[in-house]
């Protein structure tokens, strides 16, 4: 078969495809009669239906089944003659003026493009370390104290204090008018952590129980409310209850309610850094990968397939109403979500992803058992049964593949790192993990 290429543009291409109407109808009727066998129609029995009632009520969506497997197949076909690497669905159009007994088609078209990968050794790549340090390993064992907190209440006479959980009734006013959300009873919070605006927070230091304060508030202008955004309320407090919080003190009793297998302080300090070594370490991993992964896209030179844009922008569009969804938001299957904003995304997503398969293909860096099976068993050892886990992640193909593309993207950091101009740097534990 010879196939003629027309180049419309730097990926774009059109083919014409040819096909007999003969074996087209053919193919129909042969579908057709094997419909009949089971199809079931009113005033005759099952198989006894006439031809010209299976046409009359089939034809039309037969025919068109037929028409898209045959096109599928020539155009299959074609592409594979032509040694072409298809991006995306093809645009098919039936052509006017096709030759007697014949039927022709345009079928318009991208293809994969070609990636010239620049010099690693040029590309300036920034390689973070964090150090898990002593302060680090105390930060994280007071967080575990505040998760195994008590609370008593304090005397009426007693003012509210920073780590004070205190209970209020609240109501927030905007140009005298109240607001959603801004109305509450019952309400607690520990004063000096964040659960509140500072104003709000600062407000209710130095009251008693039963007192009632009103004082002015300033919302931010990134507020997350956007209907009180950059807004000053007025909020009328009334503080209910104070309590006191109680650390339980870091001894054996503390590491033995923790599940520490050494139940001892050293054992407890032991076990909280290996962890968070084990979170450091995954952390860094990701923050030099993005910086590899851009130095990569900035060092090569393609043109990106509008229609893989397409594509993975539509996925990206189908998984913000996912998360809609999951949230709860009413009719997020026709939520209006402009596909537009997702676009530069997409498109930065499609040109990394390009880009990474060429260089593993042309350096073989794809993911081997070994590696994949080592991944696996370093993410199953922050779980209570790690060979469960494992298990987990073997029996499915699915997770399976999610493991493979990121093993993948490890063996593309290591290599350019181990090409590029590499920059290290020490980055403090606490920027690492609110980074």
């Amino acid at each position: 078969m010879s196939v003629q290429v027309e180049t419309l543009d730097k990926l774009e291409r059109r083919i014409t495809l040819t096909m007999a109407a003969a074996a087209i109808n053919s193919e129909v009727e042969t579908r057709l009669k094997k419909l009949s066998r089971t199809v079931k129609a009113d005033g005759f029995r099952p198989g006894k239906v006439p031809m010209s009632v299976v046409a009359q009520r089939y034809g039309y969506s037969v025919h068109y089944e037929v028409m898209n497997d045959k096109v599928g197949q020539v155009f299959s076909e074609a592409v594979n003659e032509a040694k072409l690497r298809v991006a995306g669905a093809p645009r098919i159009t039936e052509k006017d003026g096709a030759p007697e007994g014949q039927v022709t088609f345009d079928a318009t078209f991208e293809v994969y493009p070609e990636v010239k990968l620049g010099d690693l050794s040029t590309a300036e790549v920034e390689r973070v370390s964090t150090e898990v340090s002593e302060a680090a390993i105390d930060k994280t064992v007071d967080i575990l104290r505040k998760q195994r907190r008590t609370f008593a209440q304090r005397p009426a006479a007693e003012t509210a204090a920073v780590d004070d959980r205190v209970t209020i009734d609240f109501e927030g006013k905007i140009d005298g008018v109240p607001f959603d959300g801004g109305k509450a009873e019952g309400f607690q919070f520990i004063i000096g952590e964040g659960q509140m605006l500072e104003q709000f927070d600062m407000a209710v230091r130095g009251m008693k129980s039963g007192d009632s304060k009103t004082f002015p508030l300033q919302f931010p202008a990134d507020y997350q409310g956007k209907d009180v955004a950059g807004k000053e309320a007025d909020f009328l407090v009334t503080l209910k209850k104070i309590e006191t919080q109680h650390l339980p003190e870091v001894n054996e009793a503390f590491a033995k309610s923790l599940g520490i297998g050494d139940a001892t302080v050293e054992g407890l300090r032991a076990d909280v850094k290996k962890n968070l070594e084990r979170e450091v370490k995954f952390r860094v991993l990701a923050r030099n990968k993005a910086s590899v992964m851009d130095a990569l896209v900035k060092s090569s030179e393609l043109d990106v397939p509008k229609a893989l844009v397409a594509g993975e922008t539509e996925r990206m569009v189908e998984a913000a109403r996912a998360d809609l969804k999951k949230r709860g938001v009413k009719d997020a299957e026709t939520a209006p979500i402009p596909a537009e904003i997702f676009q530069p995304q997409a498109e930065k997503r499609v040109r990394l992803g390009l880009v990474v398969g060429e260089l593993v293909r042309s350096n073989s860096l794809q993911a081997k058992p070994d590696q994949l099976r080592a991944h696996i068993e370093e993410m199953a050892q922050s779980y209570e049964k790690p060979s469960e886990v494992v298990r987990w992640y073997l029996g499915d193909r699915q997770r399976m593949a999610e493991v493979e593309a990121v093993v993948v993207e490890n063996n593309v950091a290591e290599f350019v790192l181990g090409q590029a101009k590499v920059t290290d740097k020490v980055l403090p534990f606490d920027e690492l993990m609110t980074g």
